[in-house]
């Protein structure tokens, strides 16, 4: 894949909408760069097609549409022009494509008020999610299969460390993001996530030279889960965010 105006338009929708990303596809090696552009665009849109509208069967229907073009990249055949659909097209094979049907799906809890039923829930959420993207990347890159367990659980804990950050903007839009808002029950997830969490090693070492890349992505992860599990408190009031040099410190170790 090159950089043509498809991915320029994908690079440039991520920097508006995703900087962390952005900066972690950035960090990586330019011939990963195309394949986690289209991926991570294509991220953005489904994860704020739910909320570019209050009315619930619209919300629906853009969901749908994006599962239909990932049928149409799985499928092989002819697929809808569109700037991140025909790069992402590219990226994925058709078993890749049905893999992110389920980032889809998981996004129509977005659409409603409804609290998550338990942590079960909760947890498929973000493994469905973060989980299925970073996973999505790393074998679109070449990673092996033996490597899907443990960068699905790095892309989780990701996925936490940043639905985390977002929860006063949830709270603000009358959601109840956390199935137990308490600070000792933040602290106790926080502390779980770290401890299941793949080491940096032991994930490049699964991941292999060509699946790293998708990697860098949580180059923030344990550090916001440790703040967090420290003082949960700055969950609630917005203040859980690292310094900027730190962040590039931690963006150099990854990539």
């Amino acid at each position: 894949m090159s950089f043509d105006a498809d991915l320029t338009a994908c690079a440039a929708l991520v920097q508006r909408a995703d900087a962390d990303r952005f900066r972690a596809a950035m960090a990586a090696p330019v011939a990963a760069r195309p394949v986690l552009f289209a991926l991570y665009a294509f991220n953005v849109e489904v994860a704020r097609a739910p909320w570019v509208t209050q009315e619930a069967m619209i919300a629906e229907m853009r969901l749908q549409w994006w599962r239909d073009a990932l049928e149409e990249i799985a499928k092989g055949g002819i697929v809808r022009r569109h700037e991140v659909v025909t790069p992402l097209a590219h990226a994925l094979d058709a078993v890749g494509a049905r893999a992110l049907d389920c980032l889809v799906a998981a996004r129509r809890w977005d659409i409603y008020r409804d609290p998550f039923e338990d942590t079960d829930h909760f947890s498929a959420y973000l493994a469905d999610t973060s989980g299925a993207l970073m996973w999505a990347a790393a074998r679109a890159l070449g990673a092996e299969p033996a490597a899907e367990m443990p960068v699905r659980a790095f892309g989780a804990a990701t996925g936490l460390a940043r639905f985390l950050q977002a929860v006063p903007e949830l709270e603000a839009q009358k959601r109840v993001p956390l199935v137990d808002g308490r600070a000792e029950a933040i602290a106790d997830l926080c502390n779980a996530a770290l401890k299941s969490m793949p080491t940096r090693a032991a994930l490049r070492r699964a991941a292999g030279p060509a699946g790293q890349p998708a990697l860098i992505e949580g180059f923030l992860t344990q550090a916001l889960l440790q703040q967090a599990a420290r003082d949960p408190g700055r969950v609630g009031a917005g203040a859980l965010h690292v310094n900027p040099v730190r962040q590039s410190l931690l963006l150099w170790r990854w990539s």
